[in-house]
């Protein structure tokens, strides 16, 4: 006897790829439906499921490449990337890899990073929250270890860097946008920071240095070779001040200190 597991690989199989040897091998009978025209009705509803769940997750991107176009590429993703997720709202973070190399998307050479920005907002959406930053804890520092310190970044927070002007794409092809006309591809590359704020996500362009210094804070740099990387970006990269603003705006929300102190840097 097949197992479980076995029976729900050929159901899916029959599903999403059309698997005639899958199908057979369920033995679905009864009824005046064909085996065929049984399995077209799940198949219809769950790539439907999966449309209006990604629809909502990248509504951008639906309107860059047309709704039948999307619906289209949406049935290609599914069975190149199918969801180990039972929730389907959490589906979707593999859209910019897959766009990549999906040919009919190969005339918009922005749209995988319009898709990165898009899954970035859904996640900081549903990120976990982070208590406030210790400021007294981070006073008591002594100055000459401040170096050694790894900061942490709110839950919420991703960084994206594009060579394409992914910002005023998404802006524009908002609901009710009235601002500027088309976006002029070639004005430059974006440096990004989203992430979740009291009243919603936010989006905002980074400086070159502060950009660096967060990419690396976020690979868990200390603190000196984070500074580093700031400064050999942006000949103006000022730490203190960047690292004010980011506590402030709570995308630093908290740091770690060695075990051990350098000598000469007790309190």
């Amino acid at each position: 006897m097949r197992s479980l597991r076995e029976v729900q690989r050929e159901f899916s199989a029959a599903i999403l790829f059309g698997d005639t040897a899958a199908l057979a091998s369920l033995g679905i009978v009864g009824g005046a439906l064909d085996p065929l025209a049984r399995i077209a009705i799940y198949r219809n509803n769950v790539l439907g499921n999966y449309r209006h769940a990604l629809a909502a997750t990248y509504p951008v991107v639906r309107r860059l490449l047309g709704g039948s176009q999307f619906d289209t590429a949406i049935a290609a993703f599914v069975r190149a990337h199918p969801s180990l997720h039972g929730d389907v709202n959490r589906y979707g973070s593999d859209m910019a890899r897959f766009l990549a190399t999906y040919p009919p998307a190969r005339p918009l050479a922005h749209l995988p990073d319009v898709a990165r920005l898009e899954w970035a907002i859904d996640q900081a959406n549903i990120a976990a929250d982070a208590p406030p930053f210790d400021l007294p804890g981070l006073s008591a520092v002594p100055l000459a270890a401040m170096g050694a310190l790894r900061f942490a970044l709110h839950p919420s927070v991703q960084i994206i860097k594009s060579r394409h002007p992914i910002f005023r794409i998404w802006q524009v092809n908002q609901p009710g946008y009235e601002g500027d006309g088309p976006v002029d591809r070639g004005e430059g590359a974006d440096l990004l920071l989203v992430r979740r704020a009291p009243d919603g996500v936010l989006i905002e362009r980074l400086a070159p240095g502060e950009h660096a210094l967060l990419v690396a804070l976020a690979r868990n740099k200390r603190l000196d070779e984070a500074e580093k990387r700031g400064a050999e970006a942006e000949a103006a990269f000022d730490l203190a001040e960047v690292l004010k603003r980011h506590v402030a705006t709570q995308t630093i929300v908290a740091f770690h200190a060695p075990s051990t102190l350098p000598r000469g840097t007790a309190p």
